[in-house]
């Protein structure tokens, strides 16, 4: 199946790229960004493809039947909205879009073409996750009746000045960028359960002052300091859903040494803490005494099983977890905790 990539910048480079690659059923015919450079790059670093600057270009051709959208957040909507009306199936990196209407747009276009549309929230392919998930369906956490989600940082901000840090780009910061996938690891697990009230506050303060900024790393750098700083740093929230609720504490920096980045899900018979990116530990009580234990098992590439699973679907016709009638969830969960931070004020959905 003929694929093209479309942004070739690090998720690409990390993550889409090396798993189509990797994948017999492939061929990246196309590698597709606005910088030049970065698409001829592609093409003698992975030996195969052609560079275009223009993703028209892709979507002119009759071969390409998929293509994965690993732009910044901005162009996600317009560009997989344009992949689907030319008949390309089309596997988008999270979040879906900058906006819930942008994301809204994109899922009728989608109903309205029958191609499928699916967003990068590569966590439902994690083996952790996925586990857990078991866990939860076969009633060994008893009621989940809350989880804890925590994503902090110390001082992390990506790219200080650029990209990630204007909202007019990226739509928002550590919510939008971090929390999204915190969020769809707990709708995952809990079965998407319907979000009912939302209650958040977003905090745009350590990196205000841009050349003041004292930080630890800064992955997405280096700083632009004659750029734009308007996005989260940090987040707080509670969601109530039909399911349990659900408390959100993420920052890409806080001044607090000690990053915390897991996830805990509360049951009435066990519990289960997540280390992102890593295992779990399971923790309850048997036969008058508590107990706690690691599962060890294999973790597979997540990014691979993703795109595994795509180009699959697109053969068998099998709707994938990351569909985007599922991801919307999460959608307007995070349109909900900007929308409620605005107003400072509760959101009933």
């Amino acid at each position: 199946m003929k694929v093209a990539v479309i942004g070739c910048g690090a998720i690409a480079n990390s993550a889409h790229i090396p798993s189509y690659m990797n994948n017999p059923d492939a061929e990246i015919a196309y590698f597709c960004d606005i910088i030049p450079e970065r698409a001829q790059a592609a093409v003698e670093k992975y030996g195969c493809g052609k560079a275009v600057v223009d993703y028209h270009d892709v979507l002119k051709d009759p071969e390409v039947k998929a293509v994965s959208v690993c732009t910044p957040n901005n162009v996600h909507a317009p560009i997989s909205i344009d992949a689907m009306r030319a008949g390309k199936h089309v596997l988008c990196e999270k979040p879906a879009a900058r906006t819930l209407s942008e994301a809204l747009e994109m899922q009728k276009v989608q109903h309205e073409t029958g191609m499928t549309l699916n967003i990068g929230v590569v966590n439902r392919f994690n083996d952790s996750v996925r586990r857990i998930k078991e866990y939860i369906d076969s009633g060994k956490l008893g009621e989940v009746y809350h989880v804890y989600a925590s994503f902090r940082a110390h001082r992390s901000i990506p790219g200080l000045g650029g990209a990630f840090t204007t909202k007019a780009i990226a739509g928002g910061g550590a919510l939008i960028d971090w929390g999204v996938h915190y969020l769809d690891i707990v709708m995952y697990c809990c079965g998407d359960p319907k979000p009912v009230t939302v209650s958040g506050e977003t905090f745009c303060k350590l990196g205000v002052d841009m050349e003041k900024y004292v930080y630890k790393d800064m992955w997405a750098g280096p700083p632009k300091y004659d750029g734009v700083y308007d996005v989260d740093d940090s987040v707080t929230a509670l969601i109530r859903t039909e399911g349990p609720t659900i408390s959100v504490h993420g920052a890409w920096a806080q001044n607090i040494g000690q990053p915390a980045t897991y996830i805990d899900f509360m049951g009435d018979k066990a519990g289960i803490r997540l280390d992102y990116g890593g295992y779990f530990t399971v923790y309850g009580s048997e036969h008058g005494a508590l107990y706690s234990f690691k599962p060890e098992f294999e973790m597979k590439n997540m990014y691979q099983r993703e795109i595994d699973c795509f180009l699959q679907c697109l053969t068998t016709g099998e709707k994938l977890a990351s569909h985007i009638d599922t991801v919307i969830i999460t959608a307007k969960i995070m349109q909900a905790i900007y929308d409620s931070a605005e107003a400072h004020r509760e959101i009933a959905l």
